[in-house]
Order: structure tokens, then C-alpha cells, then sequence
């Protein structure tokens, strides 16, 4: 019955998995199934392959062997370990005892401990996944709008030689650099916007000794000492990033929509100025401008009809003598030798447009039409401020900022961004929204504790029906208070944000100390059927089933260890997981084995008392 009830509690736990949000439930949902997979294989053979072996090979009394003499050295250190053990036992069963002479103080002041670690929670910052070292970071970078691509380009020569400055040599192994943008198809593949834009790839060794993060610090306060005239925005780089994004560059991007484009971007910029000034941010960006100087063009009609040019000829013969374009007007040529098809195009030289005069003296051509007009005799070239880019999001313009959080906790930056927001005043028509990473952890954050109270419920449900009982259960939930409180004292102790894998691992702490509670009061219950009075059922049980307790625990801290201390590269990512193990159990093996049976005999003592008065 207690292996029974604690494979199903165990993976009842999982359960959550089920309403994760995005990312995180295609990531958890396999590990969840594993587990739980595993967990009914090996229920079966413990109750069939066990039993046989136990039969088998188990040849003397349970605890002989190790108090006999030995010559070798296991079992000198069984002795050893056996009479440690016994010394520890003694020592619990006194502590025991003496707790339960008072049980209800023992329960209050538990649980009063474990309340007083649950105000500690808001210490902990809030993350969606842990940061993992990428082993590369991109800048992105901005120049005065209207800066040519000459001076851009000095600009990067001086970025460059500043990284080199602040990434050590032996750590540093490419740079590479994209500036400015070419007017074609090639421009789907950049994040530059213009020519006063780019951005810079820095590439690490595999084996550098100074973390990424690291380096994107030194080099952020280098760039804001030497250029402090350029807008920069630093990105790890890294895929992990990337997924979580969800493709956007930023972990929080505040989306300004509204028709009017100078009324979203003032919005934006008194938005991105006010979040730049919060603690905990480490770069603001605005990637778009309203202020690229810009060439309009306006075609009269009336005149262009007369020189014999439509508006569409105008404009084709502008764009192919500027960019040439061969979807424009696509002429082929047929070689009379080999019968090779060719595309042929028409350009003007680069020299040849160089000021707004060359431009006004662009000849037009028609069809049917052998004589050409220049374009000032039929248009109107004004100098405008355009946008860089503009961009959709569901159909409707936006201007983005982008804004990165200086560390791990992401909630509480979302938290104080939400108050900036809150407290802008909008102008009519303009509407304000949070996207990026931000967004699936505050779902999947929801969707985890929804699920969490609905599996608590389930682990209820099950053990009420295996032990026929309304009160049991809650005497075995009551170890996962301490539990939680010891995975909020560990992560704050090891600096470790509470994310969806520590999230992970405070659901398999769960399922492993329900278990250890469960073997306490399951083995009280039977010594009682026996007659045996409550108290020293009690005391016997916690005596008796202290060391399975104590092994199961032990067992999973020491191999959680290694993950938790995220030695190898990329482990950063599942050392907050075994970081909530190791602190809840490490808490609930310590408390439970005293709150467990304080609280059952609180409960089942006034029966005792009952039966006597009731018989006489």
C-alpha cells in the first residue's frame, strides 16, 4: 500500500505539465512523461524482481551484518556507519519524544517557520528560463539619424576596436560586422534599418574563461565611456533566447500602435525614456525613426500626360536608373551561337547620380515615345523626413521598444514597466502592449499554479480513497509546506530566480516527500491495528522508517549535486531544478519527520480518550 500510494502521488504531481503555456509545456511535456513512465516500471519490479532477490541473496538478520567483525573494508565501514547511525537514532527518538509531549506547539511553531519563509518570496526574482551562456552576444547599433554610411562606418571601426579592448584576446575569437543596408531583396535579411545602422557579431572561444554576460557588461560600459553618441542594444545571441523570444529580439518589447505614426513614437519615446531610468534595466532601444531624411517625389499628372509618360513609366524609369531592377521591365537576349538565354538590366553608373540636380536630369522614356523628358519637367523632388521602417503587428502600425533586463529577474522588471505604462497618459487612438518571453511566463506562471492546486487536490483525492480516510491526507500534505519553504531559502541562498525549471523541481520535491510522509503514517497505522497505544505507535513508526526516509532523500540530494553546482557548459539551465530539489528535501527531511507525527497524534489522540469513557 505505501509504495502503491507513493508511485501514484509521485506522478500525480506532473500534472501542471498539462497547462503550461508555449515553450515551456513542448519542453516539460517529455521529462514529465518519463518520469511518470518510469515510476510505474520500476512499481513493478519492486513488487516482483525485489521480492526474489531479497529471497535470494538476504542471509541474515536485517542489521547483522554490520556489527559482526570483518576484515574488509566495507564492511569495517559498515560498522562504522551502523554505529553512527544508531548513534543519530537515539538522539532522534529522544527529540521525538519530547515533541511529542507537546504536539500542537510543535505544529504552530513549524508552520509558523515555514510562513515566515513564505515572506521571503518576494526577495526572489522572477525568470522564464535560467541564463545559459551562448558563448557569443550581438550589438546592435545606432547612429544619428542621417549619419552617412562613410561615418557609420567609422563608428564600427571604433566599436570594434573598443571590444578588443574589453574582451581579452585568449577568450575573444571573431568579430564580425553588417552596416548599413543595400535598397533590394537583400534587405529581408538584416535587422538594419538604414545607414546610420548595424550591427556586431562577437564570437568566443569555446574555452573562454569570462562568461558572456560578463563581457557584454564591459563592453556595454566601454561603448556608453568612448560613444556615447550611438544607441546600443546588446542580445545574447543564443537560441535559447531566441525560442523563448519567440523571434523577437527583445524579452519584453512594448508595442506602441495607433494610426497616427508621431503620436505612437512620442508615446514611445517618453515610454522608453521613463523605463530607461528604472533599476534593473540595462538597454532601452527604439529601433525605428520618423526623421530619415528623404527624397519625395510628386508626379504631375497633367504634364507627364502631355509629354506623353505615364505615372508608373515616371517611377519605373527613376527606380531602374538608381537601383536597376530586372523585375521591372525584364528584356532577354538570345545568343545566336549557343542559343544561352540572358537577362539583360540597365544602370546608370554609381558616380552618375550624386546630387538633387543629376536627379531632376534623369531622362524618362515611354513606349511608342522615341523622344525623352527629364523628371523635373514632370514632377516636384522635395527634401521629407521618412520613417527608417515601418512595421505591422496584426494589421496595425507599431513602434517597438526594446528593453533588457540587467539580470535574471524578468518579473520584476515586467512589474515596473507595467507601472510606467499604467501611469502614461495615451493619446486618443493609441493603445500600449507587452510582448516577448515576458508574455509566456506570466501565462505559463498562471496556467503552473492553477495546475499545482488542481494536482495537490488529485494527490488528496488518491490518498483519501487508499487509506479510507478525510484526515490522513492531510496529515502526509502537511509535509510540503516546509518543502516549498526550503526551496524559497536554497534559491535565494544560491541567487537563483524562481523559473520554470525550478518551478520543474519544486514539482518533483513535491512528489518525493509526500512519499516520505506517507511511510510515517501508513506504518503508524498499522502498528495501531495491532493495539499498540497512539503515542508510541507513533514514535515507533518515526524510529523504524527514518532510515528508508532518510535513504530516498539522501540519495536523490547526492545526485542533484553535480547538477546544481552546473560545472559543464549549457548546465546553467537545469541547475535551478536541482537547486529546488536539493533545498526542499533537504527542509522537508528535517521537518517532516517531527511535524508528521505531531500533527497525527494531535488528531487521533482524543480517540484514546473516547474509547475508555465510552466502554465504562
Amino acid at each position: 500500500m505505501p509504495v502503491l500510494a507513493a508511485t501514484f502521488t509521485t506522478a500525480i504531481v506532473f500534472f501542471p505539465v498539462v497547462f503550461l503555456y508555449g515553450v515551456s509545456r513542448f519542453l516539460f511535456t517529455a521529462l514529465a512523461a518519463a518520469v511518470v513512465f518510469s515510476l510505474f516500471a520500476s512499481y513493478a519490479v519492486a513488487m516482483t524482481v525485489v521480492p526474489l532477490f531479497c529471497a535470494r541473496f538476504i542471509k541474515s538478520a536485517h542489521g547483522e551484518a554490520g556489527h559482526h567483525p570483518g576484515e574488509t573494508w566495507f564492511e569495517r565501514f559498515l560498522r562504522w556507519f551502523n554505529r553512527r547511525y544508531d548513534q543519530m537514532l537515539m538522539r532522534y527518538d529522544i527529540a521525538v519524544r519530547r515533541s511529542l509531549l507537546r504536539p500542537l506547539a510543535t505544529v504552530v511553531s513549524i508552520l509558523g517557520i515555514c510562513l515566515f519563509s513564505f515572506a521571503l518570496f518576494p526577495l526572489m526574482g522572477l525568470g522564464f528560463f535560467p541564463r545559459t551562456d551562448p558563448g557569443q552576444f550581438v550589438i546592435n547599433i545606432k547612429a544619428p539619424t542621417g549619419t552617412r554610411l562613410e561615418l557609420t562606418n567609422q563608428y564600427i571601426q571604433q566599436v570594434e576596436a573598443d571590444i578588443r579592448k574589453a574582451v581579452s584576446s585568449k577568450d575573444l575569437d571573431m568579430i564580425v560586422s553588417n552596416i548599413g543596408i543595400t535598397p533590394d531583396f537583400s534587405a529581408i535579411y538584416t535587422s538594419n534599418a538604414g545607414q546610420h545602422t548595424a550591427f556586431v557579431q562577437v564570437s568566443l572561444k569555446k574555452d573562454h574563461r569570462v562568461g558572456s554576460y560578463e563581457y557584454m557588461r564591459r563592453v556595454r560600459l566601454k561603448l556608453a565611456e568612448d560613444l556615447p553618441e550611438l544607441s546600443t542594444y546588446f542580445q545574447s545571441g543564443g537560441l535559447v533566447d531566441a525560442v523563448v523570444n519567440l523571434g523577437l529580439p527583445a524579452p519584453i518589447d512594448i508595442q506602441v500602435s495607433g494610426n497616427d505614426q508621431k503620436q505612437a513614437y512620442k508615446t514611445a519615446t517618453e515610454i522608453a525614456a521613463n523605463v530607461r531610468s528604472l533599476r534593473g534595466v540595462s538597454d532601452v532601444l527604439i529601433p525605428q525613426d520618423l526623421d530619415y531624411p528623404g527624397i519625395q517625389l510628386n508626379i504631375n499628372r497633367e504634364m507627364a500626360g502631355r509629354m506623353g509618360v505615364s505615372s508608373k513609366e515616371a517611377v519605373d524609369n527613376v527606380i531602374t536608373a538608381l537601383t536597376s531592377d530586372s523585375m521591372i521591365a525584364p528584356s532577354y537576349w538570345v545568343d545566336p551561337k549557343n542559343g544561352n538565354n540572358y537577362l539583360l538590366t540597365v544602370q546608370y553608373p554609381e558616380t552618375q547620380v550624386d546630387s538633387i540636380t543629376d536627379l531632376k536630369q534623369i531622362p524618362l522614356h515611354a513606349v511608342g515615345n522615341l523622344n525623352s523628358t527629364n523628371l523635373d519637367a514632370v514632377s516636384d523632388v522635395t527634401m521629407i523626413n521618412t520613417p527608417t521602417e515601418v512595421d505591422h503587428y496584426q494589421l496595425s502600425r507599431v513602434i517597438d521598444v526594446y528593453v533588457s533586463p540587467a539580470g535574471e529577474d524578468l518579473g520584476g522588471l515586467a512589474s515596473k514597466v507595467d507601472k510606467v505604462i499604467g501611469h502614461t497618459k495615451l493619446p486618443e487612438n493609441v493603445r500600449v502592449t507587452v510582448r516577448g518571453s515576458v508574455e509566456g511566463m506570466q501565462q505559463s506562471f498562471k496556467s503552473f499554479s492553477v495546475g499545482l492546486i488542481l494536482s495537490i487536490i488529485l494527490v488528496y483525492l488518491i490518498l483519501m480513497a487508499q487509506f479510507s480516510s478525510f484526515i490522513d491526507p492531510l496529515i502526509i500534505l502537511l509535509a510540503i509546506p516546509p518543502g516549498i519553504a526550503g526551496v524559497i531559502v536554497f534559491l535565494l541562498a544560491t541567487h537563483t530566480t524562481v523559473n520554470v525549471m525550478s518551478l520543474m523541481g519544486l514539482i518533483m520535491m513535491t512528489g518525493i516527500v509526500v512519499s516520505n510522509s506517507i511511510l510515517i503514517v501508513e506504518f503508524t497505522r498499522s502498528l495501531r491495528k495491532m493495539g499498540m497505544p497512539v503515542e508510541q505507535a507513533v514514535a515507533t513508526a518515526c524510529r523504524v522508517r527514518l532510515r528508508p526516509v532518510l535513504m530516498t532523500s539522501l540519495a536523490t540530494i547526492l545526485g542533484m549535486i553535480p547538477m546544481a553546482l552546473a560545472l559543464e557548459a549549457g548546465s546553467e539551465q537545469y541547475a535551478p531544478l536541482a537547486r529546488a530539489i536539493i533545498g526542499g528535501l533537504a527542509a522537508s527531511v528535517i521537518v517532516t519527520v517531527f511535524i508528521v507525527p505531531a500533527a497525527y497524534l494531535l488528531i487521533h489522540r482524543k480517540e484514546e480518550q473516547t474509547t475508555p469513557t465510552a466502554a465504562s
